[in-house]
């Protein structure tokens, strides 16, 4: 089923800084046995929320100023790390709509295009500027528009990318499912491979 084509994402945000922030910090592989990933978003950087106790750790998604946020801002290669597609659908599941980063792994940018959550990349002054304003007023408004290539927020303005993997650029819009893409390309859709057994090697390295 194909998703209807995002053009801008507006909220209030939050800023979880940091680089290499990695799937498993996103969402630790404990939580990841679920039948469907409706509950993962309460799992949500779990191990640096929460202590073993249950009870909170200091962090931006514990502060009531921004709860309700649903752009979540970081630092450079977000999502590194593991496949796992439980990332980025705790992600949305927590609320999320958007992201904004300075760069995001390949992968991980991927999953968050199939289910329909814009990344966005930014200079890394220009994170911190819209950091800044929220932390001075996290009721500020952040739009991320995706067609003018920008986020704006409180009278300002940077400038931003929502690139899409080279392979997908021509024929899938931001929240528009693989197959459908293909479909009204008048493209075949691809059988799906057979599995692989764990630990072979191919023409680009080891499959995991």
């Amino acid at each position: 089923m194909a998703l209807a084509k995002i053009t801008s994402v507006t909220g209030r945000a939050v800023n979880v800084p940091g680089n290499d922030i990695d799937t498993d910090r996103i969402i630790p592989a404990r939580f990841m046995k679920c039948v469907t990933f409706d509950g993962l978003g309460e799992f949500l950087f779990h191990d640096v929320r929460k202590n073993d106790d249950g009870s909170d750790k200091p962090h931006p998604l514990n502060d009531p100023r921004f709860k309700g946020a649903t752009i979540l801002l970081s630092g450079a290669n977000f999502g590194c790390g593991s496949s796992r597609e439980h990332a980025p659908q705790a992600i949305q599941k927590y609320g999320f709509r958007a992201v904004v980063a300075e760069n995001f792994a390949e992968i991980f940018f991927g999953n968050c295009t199939t289910l329909g959550i814009p990344c966005a990349t930014a200079a890394r002054a220009d994170i911190a500027r819209v950091a800044a304003a929220i932390e001075a007023n996290p009721a500020t408004e952040v739009v991320l528009d995706v067609a003018a290539q920008e986020v704006r927020f409180g009278g300002q303005r940077i400038a931003s990318r929502f690139a899409r993997p080279r392979a997908t650029r021509s024929q899938r819009p931001l929240g528009c499912d693989r197959r459908a893409a293909r479909r009204s390309a008048g493209g075949a859709v691809p059988r799906p491979r057979a599995a692989v057994p764990r630990g072979l090697t191919g023409p680009r390295g080891k499959f995991d």
